[in-house]
């Protein structure tokens, strides 16, 4: 039995697994961000709630990057645990062994053993949620890549300044990691707000925008246009890069499965490879991607 964790920067959630699709939710408690040794209490109590034997495994899918050379924990969100390794902090308090990965691999590994990447070599994963994060998995193991980054597709100056739909010439807009022309500031949901206020002087979540376009307003659709546009041909470059079978997305724009059928649409036509079926999906797994992914990496099918 594994006791496994999908932390956020607002909710821990827990569930104990004999295999990762055998979770036994635990509930989910407030994270505590600035009390280290509140957020230790925490993940024994759970430990204690699940009732896993002594000395069995800890898996924990978290927000931010951990290093997998040195197990150093980045995370803006849950000041407490950044700067640590917090694997080898937790296993000393906990006398268990503990595994800890970035929430966007164990979300890939959830999809490639559990999800829509079930019996496909290569998957990489595109996470539209409030930005754009991603990674991917070989023959069911995660690939973190040095320092943690690897699949991480939203950052870098590779957003088209000209594109073929209205308004055809765009700016590079700033980009909280100090760049600017980042996926992140026109491809996730703030992204698509940001293009919408834009082309239009309105502000709308995204979740109207996509309802708009999807009844056929032309406001809306002209965002969700360019919306495609800028995010389809970065994809369609991963996908030339790493050659993945299957490119699930999960975040909640990938709730939209029209959406994602647009994006798949305009995705295919600027690969080298010929596909007859859909590449880009619908993710399969949402609420319980980072417990089952947690709980596959824990319990060895990503080792």
């Amino acid at each position: 039995m594994i006791t496994c964790f999908d932390i956020g920067g607002t909710t821990i959630k827990a569930a104990t697994a004999t295999t990762p699709d055998s979770l036994i939710h635990l509930g989910r408690q407030p994270t505590p961000t600035q009390d280290f040794e509140v957020f230790v209490a925490v993940i024994a109590g759970f430990v204690a709630k699940g009732g896993a034997p002594a000395g069995s495994p800890i898996a924990i899918s978290i927000t931010g990057v951990v290093d997998p050379q040195t197990g150093l924990v980045t995370c803006a969100n849950i000041p407490c645990i950044d700067g640590k390794v917090l694997s080898d902090e937790l296993a000393k308090r906990l006398d268990r062994p503990v595994t800890v990965a970035n929430d966007a691999d164990c979300f890939v590994l959830a999809e490639a053993t559990s999800g829509a990447g079930r019996g496909h070599r290569v998957v990489f994963g595109a996470i539209l949620g409030t930005g754009v994060g991603g990674g991917f998995v070989v023959d069911q193991k995660p690939h973190p890549g040095a320092g943690g980054l690897g699949g991480e597709w939203g950052h870098g100056t590779i957003v088209a300044t000209k594109v073929d739909v209205a308004p055809y010439d765009l700016p590079h807009f700033a980009c909280g990691c100090g760049l600017s022309g980042c996926l992140d500031t026109v491809g996730g949901a703030r992204g698509m707000e940001r293009l919408h206020r834009h082309l239009h002087s309105a502000k709308l979540p995204s979740t109207s925008i996509v309802d708009a376009w999807s009844a056929g307003d032309s406001a809306a659709s002209q965002t969700i246009d360019l919306f495609i546009a800028l995010l389809a041909q970065p994809l369609a470059l991963v996908v030339n890069i790493i050659g993945p079978d299957i490119v699930p997305v999960g975040g909640g724009l990938g709730n939209s499965r029209e959406l994602i059928a647009h994006i798949d649409a305009a995705v295919r036509p600027r690969i080298l490879r010929h596909l007859d079926r859909p590449l880009i999906v619908p993710a399969e797994l949402t609420a319980d991607a980072g417990l089952v992914g947690a709980a596959a990496l824990g319990l060895g099918a990503g080792a």
